[in-house]
């Protein structure tokens, strides 16, 4: 019994909220918006602005089809035989060391430090760790091999695919930053 006078009370509710809203929407003066519209009207039109003239449209004759393809490997046969002359390769067998985490060019040299007959070069990565290396030790991620430390850069020689199955020397330098 209680649940039928809640829905009556509810039922009252809304036909109250109905009629306010009927109510609302009786015809009313609008003669401010009908002023609004005629002194629009009664005002000079506008001018617009012409277009920006473009120059006409040339086109471009391409006329390298008869060379080598920008997407083609140059000089397969060439690298084909440099894969199989070159005996360089990294060494896959070794444990990677924490610095070969690390892309080359996100490492910088910050010091050397001299330790006996030892010069060990100090190295910033990119977390913000310092680490202490000397030659012989590997840093980034294509498998560079430090040949050299000296006070103001250390000379890195990565081992890099040729693009042929076989593998280059390269070298590479981190310099002492300011």
């Amino acid at each position: 019994m209680k649940g039928v006078i809640q829905a009556c009370y509810k039922k009252r509710w809304l036909l109250i909220v109905c009629v306010v809203l009927l109510a609302s929407c009786q015809k009313s003066s609008h003669d401010d918006v009908y002023e609004f519209i005629a002194s629009n009207k009664e005002r000079p039109p506008g001018s617009i602005k012409p277009l920006k003239r473009y120059p006409p449209y040339k086109p471009h004759s391409y006329s390298a089809r008869q060379l080598r393809s920008p997407f083609a490997p140059p000089y397969i046969i060439e690298k084909k035989v440099l894969a199989v002359t070159s005996n360089v390769k990294p060494d896959f067998d070794r444990q990677k060391q924490r610095l070969e985490s690390f892309e080359f060019s996100s490492l910088s040299m910050v010091g050397t430090v001299k330790q006996g007959d030892t010069i060990w070069g100090l190295i910033r990565d990119p977390e913000g760790s310092i680490e202490r290396v000397k030659a012989g030790y590997y840093l980034g991620k294509n498998n560079g091999k430090i040949t050299d430390i000296s006070n103001q850069s250390i000379n890195v020689i990565e081992v890099v695919s040729n693009g042929a199955e076989g593998w280059l020397e390269r070298p590479n330098v981190i310099s002492l930053q300011d």
